[in-house]
């Protein structure tokens, strides 16, 4: 993993920084029984865990510090780009979904009333839009972008700033395109038809 992470050293500033990457990283990567939660990332115990010095630097690294997602997001993606066993080709699809999670509350930045997929409901939450490459051997996600619910703009589904999921999907699929990603087709879920939303 260490030779992975020093692939993207240069895109954090500090010592900090690209010490928060690794255990993020390692966290992701370890086997845990449950949720990947900050202390289970973490390798603490839920609740009684939470102010571990180790859930709280990566708390702050994934909260408070500058770092920017798009470079790190930028940096994967090349790395799968030309990596031998890994690089895209034009007979790869381009698969377009989304991902509920459940969020309680109404200050979270994107929450909503929403249809949640993974629960199979309409809850409180928040959506991200997906795209996935895969030619039928390997796949990969590249790029995911949160859907905001009218509601959070000023005129609604009117308001210029406002995208249905199916707009966000083709702005994910030309960044997929641009970013190297040949695919011969797009697919996408029926709810991806519907322009309410």
């Amino acid at each position: 993993m260490e030779g992975y992470a020093a692939r993207f050293d240069d895109v954090f500033r500090s010592l900090a920084q690209r010490r928060g990457f690794r255990e993020y990283l390692t966290g992701l990567l370890a086997p845990r029984d449950r949720n990947k939660t900050l202390t289970a990332l973490a390798g603490a115990e839920p609740v009684a865990g939470a102010q571990h010095p180790a859930v709280q630097r990566l708390q702050f690294f994934l909260s408070e510090a500058r770092w920017e997602h798009e470079q790190v997001n930028d940096r994967r993606l090349e790395l799968l780009r030309t990596g031998p066993a890994t690089a895209p080709h034009p007979g790869g699809v381009l698969a377009i979904d989304d991902s509920g999670d459940r969020k309680d509350g109404t200050k979270t930045a994107h929450v909503g009333h929403q249809w949640l997929g993974r629960y199979g409901k309409t809850d409180n939450g928040v959506v991200t839009v997906t795209t996935l490459w895969s030619d039928g051997n390997l796949y990969y996600p590249l790029h995911a972008d949160p859907y905001t619910p009218a509601k959070h703009f000023d005129k609604g589904k009117n308001d210029p700033g406002f995208r249905t999921k199916l707009q966000i999907g083709a702005e994910l699929a030309r960044r997929a395109e641009a970013a190297g990603f040949p695919f011969r087709a797009v697919a996408a879920d029926s709810a991806y038809g519907d322009q309410d939303g």
